[in-house]
């Protein structure tokens, strides 16, 4: 006797909110998402109260980004072979128990920037591997029909982290430097107690034979180029990554430029995020009233259009309202394409094509890092936001010209039947 599938329970299942194993894995990353924002903000205030440089907060932060560059594609691979539901709950302690270890350094007096590096790095590890996982698990427990649904959920969660995490975190450094990395820790914790109730069967339960490692991941890279809508989405994304990135950066130093104090500065960002947790809770709702080809057309020429604002905006606030206008649109277009790559690839496939795309789309981000310090050198702020904006603007025409964005297929939510594979 087979488990029976979320498809096969979507007639039991018509709210998402009622879908048990849903809402517990939900919560549980709800409260590590929120916890690792925290400790993410921490971090770098702990290097430089240690060390006071810079360039080794620079270190420990590329040290926490690095996995997604070097690990995404064999993690791909390794979540498609090992048990899903062990992957999710292993993440979740190791990166507990690598934030706990920055708490006793504290309390021992002896912090090093090669500690540090190493958590960070542990923890970005842990993160590539979990997320892969639960990209792959959740079809088998959420209904095909509420999948987008549940992406929007989750891009709200992390949009509502993003949004709380760093005041959090700096509040709680000004109570004791260990405090916000305990509170880190004890999430993780948390979130892997809830995973201990979901009682849906995570695996995709697919006989495939045993190939090397190389090779299954291979097979993800050769499924994203195979299918044009997700090539096509996947190098959009990468665009668009590279120009957002760089972005932050710049408009920190635009801020400053307009004469903005720290305080200043991280309102600006608070409204810039709060327009993408306000986005997301509207993507749940709003996604399935536009074709995808009217999304992904749609979202790149809105930013193509409010990008050359950000130039001419005379303070600070009005920066963040303009950003929180173009994260506003980010989630439905995340929603969108998010969908499609899970409903359209196999699921004994998910986890490496998953990896793959993500490594060619984050790929990008030190690169954009790079870039727009050696714009902000060469021309400046203002200089630089319109290098960005006519970035953007060709990467608006590329997807408008593109024939697999023009012809996107509606989602085929239903049985299993409507699958499709290329």
């Amino acid at each position: 006797m087979t488990a029976p599938t979320a498809q096969g329970n979507a007639a039991r299942q018509p709210s998402l909110w009622r879908n048990r194993d849903f809402f517990t894995l939900w919560g549980g990353q709800a409260v590590s998402t929120l916890g690792a924002q925290t400790s993410g903000t921490a971090m770098p205030l702990l290097v430089l109260a240690t060390t006071g440089s810079p360039s080794d907060a620079g270190i420990v932060g590329a040290a926490g980004t690095l996995p997604y560059l070097v690990a995404h594609l064999p993690a791909g691979a390794l979540v498609d072979r090992w048990d899903r539901r062990r992957i999710l709950l292993t993440s979740e302690l190791c990166a507990g128990l690598a934030l706990s270890t920055v708490a006793v350094a504290i309390w021992l007096g002896r912090v090093t920037v090669a500690h540090l590096a190493v958590v960070a790095f542990v923890q970005g590890l842990c993160f590539v591997f979990f997320g892969l996982a639960e990209r792959a698990a959740l079809p088998r427990i959420v209904p095909a029909a509420l999948l987008p649904t549940a992406t929007a959920h989750n891009e709200a969660r992390s949009r509502g982290a993003a949004l709380a995490g760093p005041p959090l975190g700096g509040m709680l450094f000004g109570i004791g430097r260990a405090v916000p990395f305990l509170a880190d820790a004890l999430s993780y914790v948390i979130a892997s107690v809830g995973l201990l109730f979901i009682r849906s069967d995570l695996q995709d339960r697919t006989a495939t034979p045993a190939e090397p490692l190389w090779r299954a991941t291979a097979e993800g890279l050769r499924w994203v180029w195979r299918h044009p809508l997700i090539r096509a989405a996947v190098f959009l994304i990468a665009a668009g990554n590279l120009v957002f990135q760089a972005l932050v950066l710049i408009l920190v130093v635009l801020a400053q430029h307009h004469g903005a104090t720290s305080t200043t500065i991280g309102t600006m960002l608070g409204v810039y995020s709060g327009g993408g947790l306000i986005g997301a809770l509207a993507a749940g709702t709003f996604h399935h009233r536009f074709a995808p080809r009217t999304v992904i057309v749609g979202v790149n020429w809105i930013w193509a259009a409010l990008l050359p604002l950000f130039a001419l905006a005379s303070n600070p606030l009005l920066i963040g309202a303009v950003g929180a206008a173009c994260a506003f649109v980010g989630p439905l277009w995340n929603v969108v394409i998010i969908s499609h790559t899970t409903v359209l690839v196999p699921n004994e496939l998910l986890g490496r094509v998953t990896s793959a795309a993500m490594t060619l789309a984050w790929g990008v981000m030190p690169i954009a890092s790079l870039g727009a310090g050696y714009l902000l050198t060469a021309l400046g702020p203002v200089g630089s936001i319109w290098v960005l904006a006519a970035v953007m603007l060709v990467v608006a025409v590329a997807a408008t010209a593109s024939p697999a964005v023009r012809h996107a297929p509606r989602l085929p939510l239903g049985t299993d039947a409507d699958r499709t594979t290329p």
